[in-house]
């Protein structure tokens, strides 16, 4: 049934197991204040004669785990896919698995393992093979012979995104008419499963997707680049896989939840064009500084020598469909349901914040002053929560991710509101090229830092937040998640 070059990618071993929600001791410290390095404010009188930091730092901790819990990727597969006898039930889509010959499974993403082992335990003996790629560490020990397992890199990818992009075609070329493919897609897939097109290296595309990142391009920007560059991007795996009988269950980390854009769309229409990519270069003052195959191919797209990606009305996806079974709107939900029944009076700011982290950081900071001295547009106890995913033009040679930048920022913004606590991670659980998902602050952080010898906005100006937040003690570390649905922010306003 598989050729030799799906047989040839062989099987990698399972790391050992990791729990969504295990958060290591370092969070509950920082609940607890227990830095050694930092002396509580004895004087500060909380919401019930208690210490009010203390309290609002415990709290916060609550309501992030709640926010990770509605993100497992597995419970999210078996709130929305069922079985039914011989039926396979995704929201709407109803398949009767007698119809098909082959049943396959295709995993790509940071929550690839955890929807694909769901998927396993729903389909038993109906599955007949499966490919996942995932980001290292990523994986537990559960899946069984049947699948090709590949770690690969994030955000910039490696040989391992190579082979398992070619894994995927490879898998995807060998069904049929008769065969259903259930593809579980997540956030990351974009660079961990990346095939170039003839003309284009590995080099090439990780050069561009270097570039791109440091100046701060969107999501929507990178992957419109990326798709015209990649053999399976853009709707490239749906034509590989044409013309079986596709099911996409989707986990989203894209802002809007495009379905184009979610893992660069491998089995969505793409509505991107070879001019939409050059113009992102030219942008973002690029088209001099990447490769020169990269400008060469984007050109001979401009000039109709090549063909574009595939667009809506393609017959390749007549039998691809699509459902949705996590996103950041869910998770939020589940943080504003957490905040109020610890008695915060929840507001919800939106699940579309885009924009330069520490721009987004400095507009939050300003609506938590309002909350502590007006009790508008929600009053104190308060808990605003958010979502979307930000980015970082970087302009120092520091460290540290989206979210460690904007708490940085923030910290700076609320010097002097000492009942003000702010926190944003990364659901993944790995904010930028750290071992940390985000960061915490409140408004005597920088006072706390400068009593330590640091400079807060030299961090800021530096992209240098890691170095500063572990000074602190206030890095978030859960280890790798198992899920991604973009980045939750959390603020607590206490009474003063």
């Amino acid at each position: 049934m598989f050729n030799a070059r799906l047989k040839s990618f062989g099987r990698q071993h399972f790391g050992h197991s990791r729990g969504l929600l295990k958060f290591v001791t370092t969070l509950s410290e920082i609940a607890l204040g227990k830095n050694a390095n930092l002396k509580r404010d004895k004087e500060s009188i909380g919401m019930h004669g208690k210490d009010v930091k203390r309290d609002l730092r415990r709290d916060m901790i609550r309501i992030l785990h709640a926010a990770l819990g509605a993100a497992d990727p597995s419970a999210a597969v078996r709130r929305h896919v069922r079985r039914e006898g011989t039926f396979l039930i995704a929201g709407e889509h109803r398949l009767d698995l007698n119809q098909y010959r082959y049943v396959f499974v295709m995993g790509l993403g940071k929550a690839a393992y955890p929807m694909a082992y769901a998927l396993q335990v729903l389909l038993g003996s109906r599955l007949d093979r499966g490919v996942l790629v995932t980001q290292y560490g990523h994986l537990a020990a559960a899946l069984d012979e049947r699948w090709v397992v590949i770690e690969a890199s994030y955000p910039v990818p490696d040989e391992n995104s190579v082979r398992g992009a070619q894994a995927l075609a490879a898998l995807a070329e060998q069904s049929g008419p008769e065969d259903l493919i259930i593809c579980a897609l997540s956030g990351g897939g974009s660079a961990l499963a990346t095939w170039p097109v003839e003309g284009i290296s590995l080099s090439d595309l990780q050069a561009v997707t270097d570039l791109l990142l440091h100046a701060g391009a969107t999501i929507y920007e990178l992957n419109a680049v990326r798709k015209h560059l990649d053999r399976i991007k853009g709707g490239g795996l749906a034509r590989c896989a044409f013309p079986a009988t596709v099911l996409t269950l989707v986990l989203s980390d894209v802002v809007g939840d495009d379905l184009s854009v979610i893992a660069s769309g491998p089995m969505a229409p793409d509505p991107s064009t070879y001019y939409d990519a050059w113009g992102v270069l030219n942008r973002y003052g690029l088209l001099e500084r990447v490769p020169l195959p990269v400008r060469q191919r984007l050109e001979a797209g401009l000039h109709g020598r090549i063909p574009e990606t595939p667009k809506p009305g393609d017959e390749i996806f007549q039998r691809v469909s699509h459902w949705i079974v996590a996103s950041n709107r869910l998770a939020a939900e589940a943080a504003l349901e957490e905040a109020a029944r610890l008695g915060y009076h929840p507001l919800l700011l939106s699940n579309f914040v885009e924009g330069e982290a520490r721009e987004v950081a400095r507009v939050i900071a300003a609506i938590g002053k309002e909350i502590a001295a007006n009790g508008r547009p929600v009053p104190a106890p308060a808990c605003v929560v958010w979502g979307g995913k930000t980015t970082v033009t970087v302009r120092g040679n520091g460290r540290g991710g989206r979210n460690q930048e904007l708490v940085l920022s923030a910290a700076l913004a609320l010097q002097g509101w000492p009942h003000v606590v702010i926190a944003s991670i990364d659901t993944d659980g790995i904010d930028g090229p750290t071992d940390a998902a985000g960061a915490i602050a409140d408004g005597e952080s920088v006072h706390r830092a400068h009593m330590l010898g640091l400079d807060a906005l030299s961090h800021l100006n530096a992209n240098d937040a890691y170095a500063f937040f572990q000074t602190l003690g206030d890095l978030l570390r859960t280890g790798p998640t198992g899920t991604n649905v973009n980045d939750i922010g959390v603020m607590l306003v206490g009474p003063s």
